[in-house]
């Protein structure tokens, strides 16, 4: 059955996480939602990840099976509908077929976070990052993140309750970078553990 790839941005302020949860509104909920109206059929989402609550993407993918869509023509008007239907805070951007056996979870090269910090009250920034108002030093943060190339299993970083096969990592990526009176962390790996990142910035900011 041919297989496609939906590619979605959307800010996690108002949803328990990516994934579909029981009791709970999530991302996956809602694409599922908007595509079942659409096209009167129940469609089964695969996620590339799971993550948190609150959290916001710029980018992250779906996969999903069907018979239903023919064209290109199709997929571009399929795209401008299903955003029409779907919640302010959910886009897609893009729906593209691919291989049968393409997944968008255990195909992914690398996966990319970043975390902000800001030190002064912003209410623009509220949602969409860490208020610590208390001195730190870059110089000592930027050390901490280095440390992390040294290691792969990071499974002192998650949550006790993750269901991952490995805690083993391999980080690609580990900087913290000054940016408009903000500091972000940026981390990118091959993988990440369930509340991983949050760990590491925690950790880094003790």
């Amino acid at each position: 059955m041919p297989r496609y790839f939906i590619e979605v941005s959307y800010k996690g302020t108002n949803y328990a996480g990516f994934q579909i949860q029981q009791n709970a509104n999530t991302i996956q909920a809602e694409v599922e939602k908007a595509l079942y109206i659409y096209y009167r059929s129940v469609f089964n989402l695969t996620g590339s990840s799971r993550t948190d609550a609150g959290v916001h993407a710029k980018q992250n993918f779906f996969h999903f099976d069907t018979t239903i869509i023919n064209n290109t023509d199709s997929l571009i008007k399929s795209v401008y509908h299903l955003n029409a239907i779907l919640p302010d805070d959910i886009v897609i951007k893009s729906i593209f077929p691919v291989t049968d056996t393409a997944h968008c979870r255990f195909d992914a090269e690398f996966r990319s976070y970043s975390y902000t910090i800001f030190p002064l009250k912003d209410p623009f920034l509220r949602e969409r990052g860490y208020y610590y108002p208390y001195a730190l030093n870059i110089n000592r943060l930027g050390e901490a993140a280095g440390l992390l190339f040294n290691y792969q299993d990071f499974g002192s970083f998650a949550k006790k309750n993750h269901q991952a096969h490995t805690n083993h990592c391999t980080i690609i990526t580990s900087e913290w970078i000054r940016k408009e009176g903000s500091l972000i962390y940026n981390v990118t790996a091959n993988r990440f553990l369930r509340g991983m990142v949050r760990g590491l910035v925690g950790t880094m900011l003790r």
